[in-house]
């Protein structure tokens, strides 16, 4: 309930804050968003913040620590992701300023007849993973990404009548996306 009234939907700038979520939406598929939240700690723990200059150095010594390391998901090629997404955020952050600069241009204007929750993808998830994946991402879906800007409020996916959708419409109206 804590995650759901204070973090998920609001809009997100922090770029560290924005490469976890998309790392965690990878682990977290085909497993319940429940299981990563319990251990969002030990993730932080293990990959130093999230902080993805440092994930980006990684190498196979790391890989296996991981794949040692029960307070995570152990899953080689969800771990081989991180590091490879780590890479290719630095290079994206070079490229674009940051990453939210780039992750911002994909917010999703609701349609006058989308009822929230109804749908696990979009157009604009589906053009977010086709864009990440040309530039080398893994790991990430039209579904991972759809989740990843449910999140970090890319789109307000709130139910109708949900006591925190008011507050992130009016986040995301005072929020002004990094150029």
């Amino acid at each position: 309930m804590a995650y759901h009234d204070t973090e998920w939907g609001f809009p997100v700038a922090d770029d560290r804050r924005l490469f976890e979520k998309l790392t965690l939406e990878g682990f977290q598929s085909g497993l319940s968003w429940r299981t990563i939240l319990t251990k969002r700690e030990n993730f932080r723990t293990a990959f130093h913040g999230f902080d993805f200059h440092r994930i980006a150095a990684f190498d196979q010594g790391d890989v296996e620590r991981l794949l040692r390391d029960q307070g995570i998901v152990r899953h080689r090629r969800k771990i081989e992701a991180a590091i490879n997404n780590a890479r290719r955020a630095v290079e994206m952050v070079k490229s674009e300023g940051s990453l939210a600069a780039f992750f911002w241009r994909f917010e999703q204007v609701p349609e006058a007849d989308a009822v929230p929750q109804t749908v696990s993808t979009s157009s604009v998830s589906v053009a977010l993973s086709k864009d990440l994946k040309k530039r080398g991402w893994s790991f990430v879906g039209p579904t991972t990404a759809y989740a990843f800007m449910q999140a970090m409020g890319l789109v307000n996916d709130h139910a109708m009548g949900c006591v925190v959708r008011d507050r992130v419409s009016q986040a995301r109206s005072n929020f002004s996306p990094p150029l």
